[in-house]
């Protein structure tokens, strides 16, 4: 038997709302300042700059997350973590297994311009 959902919501006034776009991780490195382990990435985004986010992708060498594609939401506010400031979301989804919070990223099946926006 399915699990019930969250209760249905209009898509002009939730997923339409949100800015996501997609980035290139350009620097990325472990963060020793946040409660958990995290790594601080700088994600260009195009034309909609550079972004410095944080995030517990972690089980994922540095190796690997530099250079990746990943998508991110650009227009929620700034989010403190610990001493640090994470300017976008990161979409991810946990880690079967791991820890809580821990993640993988949600990415684009191929190629895609840097800045493109996720409908």
């Amino acid at each position: 038997m399915a699990r019930e959902t969250k209760p249905v919501v209009s898509f002009d006034e939730t997923f339409a709302r949100l800015d996501i776009r997609v980035g290139r991780i350009i620097d990325v490195e472990p963060c020793v300042q946040t409660p958990k382990p995290t790594y601080k990435m700088v994600v260009d985004f195009g034309k909609f700059g550079v972004r410095t986010c944080y995030g517990r992708f972690t089980t994922q060498p540095i190796d690997q997350v530099k250079d990746r594609l990943v998508l991110g939401v650009l227009n929620f506010p700034a989010k403190q973590m610990g001493e640090v400031v994470s300017e976008a979301l990161l979409l991810g989804v946990q880690v079967p297994g791991a820890d809580s919070g821990e993640a993988l990223f949600v990415v684009p099946a191929g190629d895609a311009k840097i800045g493109s926006k996720l409908f």
